[in-house]
């Protein structure tokens, strides 16, 4: 088989699947069932793969026979107690016995138990510097400038430098109008964001009322915000698979045939 016929078949297996998987938004048929399990088949074998190749080999095995990182030769003495996580994974596929599907919950639990550690250990680097950085200042410390000043000046050659020391300190040490203007319209759609989740008490009072109504418009539009990106992200995806259709199929697979002929 010559590079260009292979080259053709190639492409055209992808743009059939591409067109099949697409096909759903007409209607689900039989063509775009034979897609998807094809597609879901591919993903499961290749994550098999890629979990022995760039996890397992290299953390476990490598690392259980002292092997160096291209296992070559050893590097360091193996370490042999990694091997006790063979009978421990394998107790999780005893949930198909009857008898003994209790055994089953012990990999379970420990990895409920890791991933549970792991997750708090996540959630606190995630949320802490978060949670510390809302607490921002609101009052002014200096009225000589409304705005920040730059931290970059033109330069005589026409390029840009940092501006003088005693600029950067001041704008370092002070907090300008326009910072703490920013700052106070950030807290309040904060305060009112969050207020929108007190659910113990029932919030009475117009001011209240209106306060907890302007957090519930702040979550609407950070939602719609979330949702216009999860959107363009989708449609990427399908300008993607429509340049390969156009571009590749078309334009370096099917015409050159037409061209030749």
């Amino acid at each position: 088989m010559n590079p260009e016929t292979y080259l053709l078949i190639k492409l055209t297996c992808g743009a059939l699947a591409t067109i099949g998987l697409y096909s759903v938004l007409y209607k689900e048929t039989k063509i775009y069932r034979f897609f998807e399990h094809l597609f879901i088949g591919l993903s499961v074998g290749f994550a098999i793969f890629a979990l022995w190749k760039e996890t397992l080999y290299v953390n476990w095995w490598q690392k259980m026979l002292g092997k160096a990182a291209d296992g070559s030769a050893p590097a360091q003495q193996g370490l042999w107690l990694f091997a006790i996580l063979v009978p421990i994974g394998l107790m999780g596929y005893m949930v198909f016995s009857k008898k003994h599907n209790w055994m089953s919950r012990i990999p379970i639990g420990i990895i409920l138990g890791a991933w549970s550690g792991q997750q708090l250990m996540n959630w606190s680097t995630q949320f802490f510097p978060q949670i510390y950085n809302s607490m921002k200042p609101i009052v002014p410390t200096t009225w000589e400038s409304i705005r920040v000043p730059s931290s970059q000046v033109l330069l005589p050659d026409g390029t840009r430098g940092p501006a003088a020391p005693e600029v950067l300190e001041a704008i370092q040490r002070n907090v300008f109008p326009t910072q703490a203007l920013t700052n106070i319209i950030f807290l309040v759609t904060l305060l009112a964001s969050l207020s929108y989740f007190i659910f113990s008490i029932e919030i009475k009072g117009k001011a209240l009322q209106a306060f907890n109504k302007f957090g519930r418009w702040t979550l609407m539009i950070g939602f719609g915000c979330i949702f216009g990106s999860t959107v363009m992200a989708r449609f990427a995806l399908v300008i993607d698979r429509m340049s390969y259709i156009v571009l590749e199929w078309l334009v370096q697979g099917v015409l050159p045939l037409f061209r030749g002929g």
